[in-house]
């Protein structure tokens, strides 16, 4: 639809967009007829595609009963269900959970969480958090002062909260020739202690972290024992430790937590995309029962709440999802066609000179572009060739999530790629076909301003 016949403010009002009219599977279809192969995942939120009907039914059967009550007054049985759900799966000494309606009210709950925490333990000095460079949180206040995306935090860095950044876990950026992956990851986890003890131990509250890095670097998972490293600085200064699993987690990287696989637990740990596959608005903030207990026992309230927490449309939406994935054995499927993809973009871009860095786990992939392979160097800002790619795999009926500023802030490209878990061959087969016709067309002289 174009700018001049719409009533709403979009994210680009002067892009025109064209209208969705229907999901099938992990398509999308516009008023046109035009199918577009989801790859992204939106921005990896739709892991079930856009038409199970498991899910659309209990959402229906749901609104039939009861649509939403508010929590100042009753609890609802699709809340209590997916809590109990959430808790038995959850990663050791998560017991608890707080529902949100995205992922900035998430990570948002948890700071307040943390906070919270310490001041009813007679710690109200607390009240430094620190976080990571090139990380992304959410766009509420409080999460973008933690956040690292140069990009979105500009013009709002007069209103921001004071936060401290140090670098985050980059192999392809920040290794060094003769260093391994291991001694790298000791090195980067060391400077949240450096930065710890600049501060003061007793001031800080946590460390928040996305335990692989989604949007502002595409898809960067930490190298083997930086998060194990991680959790023994935050245990030795006694502060909290909250992983940002909102883009990365509930399946998405193969296992239902990312975290997993770094053989770790947070104190809170937050999720929201895959939790409710986009089907209905959910968050949520999984905190440890030492936190539980210390606010219940304390004070007896968390000072904090929104109007829709534990909706109870969206938790039967969520819960449905979560049985889906379970049911239809999609986490196995989620590593079987992530290895898929990975292997065929390896081979298919591998030889190509704008090829910079292939990382991710699962169905949770980055493909960074450089202008010169040996020396790493980004293509120029100015050229703003994520955009290109973007609009170019759209006309090629394909939809992924490309990004810019990967390697400061300011200059990077990156292509990050994460379809529905339900995908097969043929989907992972299109989706590289159709992304290198986008990537040649956003490179070619016709398209690239010289």
């Amino acid at each position: 639809m174009s700018a001049n016949q719409t009533r709403i403010l979009h994210r680009e009002p002067a892009r025109e967009l064209p209208m969705a009219a229907a999901g099938d599977g992990p398509f999308i279809i516009d008023t046109a007829g035009k199918r577009y192969l989801d790859a992204s995942g939106g921005a990896a939120v739709s892991c079930l595609g856009h038409s199970d009907r498991r899910v659309i039914e209990a959402i229906k059967a749901q609104l039939d009963r009861l649509p939403f009550a508010h929590t100042g007054f009753f609890t609802n049985e699709p809340a209590e269900a997916l809590a109990e759900h959430l808790v038995q799966r959850a990663p050791d000494g998560l017991g608890h959970v707080y529902f949100v309606s995205g992922g900035s009210e998430a990570n948002e709950t948890a700071m307040k969480l943390a906070r919270q925490y310490f001041h009813e333990r007679g710690e109200p000095q607390r009240r430094h958090f620190i976080a990571r460079r090139q990380s992304y949180h959410g766009n509420t206040i409080a999460a973008l002062s933690v956040g690292g995306n140069a990009g979105r935090r500009a013009i709002y860095e007069p209103i921001l909260l004071p936060a401290s950044h140090i670098a985050p876990c980059f192999e392809y950026r920040s290794r060094l020739a003769d260093e391994t992956p291991e001694a790298y990851g000791i090195r980067a986890a060391n400077e949240l202690e450096a930065e710890i003890l600049r501060l003061g131990p007793e001031t800080v509250i946590a460390f928040i972290a996305e335990t692989v890095v989604g949007a502002t670097i595409g898809a960067v998972p930490p190298v083997p024992g930086y998060f194990r490293r991680i959790r023994a600085i935050c245990d030795r200064h006694g502060i909290l430790l909250i992983l940002d699993e909102v883009m990365s987690g509930m399946g998405r990287t193969g296992t239902l937590h990312a975290c997993e696989q770094d053989g770790i637990s947070p104190d809170i740990l937050t999720c929201a995309k895959g939790l409710g596959a986009g089907y209905q608005p959910i968050g949520a903030a999984i905190l440890s029962n030492d936190i539980y207990d210390t606010i219940t026992g304390g004070s007896g309230a968390f000072q904090h709440g929104f109007t829709y927490i534990g909706h109870a449309t969206a938790c039967a939406g969520a819960l449905a999802v979560q049985k889906v994935i379970e049911e239809d054995g999609l986490l196995a499927n989620c590593r079987s066609m992530g290895g898929l993809l990975m292997e065929r973009l390896q081979d298919a871009f591998g030889d190509r000179p704008w090829f910079g860095d292939l990382r991710g786990r699962g169905l949770f992939v980055g493909l960074e572009l450089v202008e010169d392979r040996e020396t790493k160097a980004p293509y120029d800002p100015a050229l703003k060739l994520f955009g290109r790619v973007k609009a170019a795999a759209m006309e090629e009926g394909l939809m992924v999530y490309p990004g810019s500023g990967t390697v400061d802030g300011k200059a990077g490209d990156h292509v990050l790629i994460a379809p529905p878990f339900i995908i097969g061959e043929d989907h992972v087969a299109m989706i590289v076909e159709r992304l290198g016709r986008a990537i040649e067309v956003a490179l070619s002289p016709a398209v690239m301003p010289r």
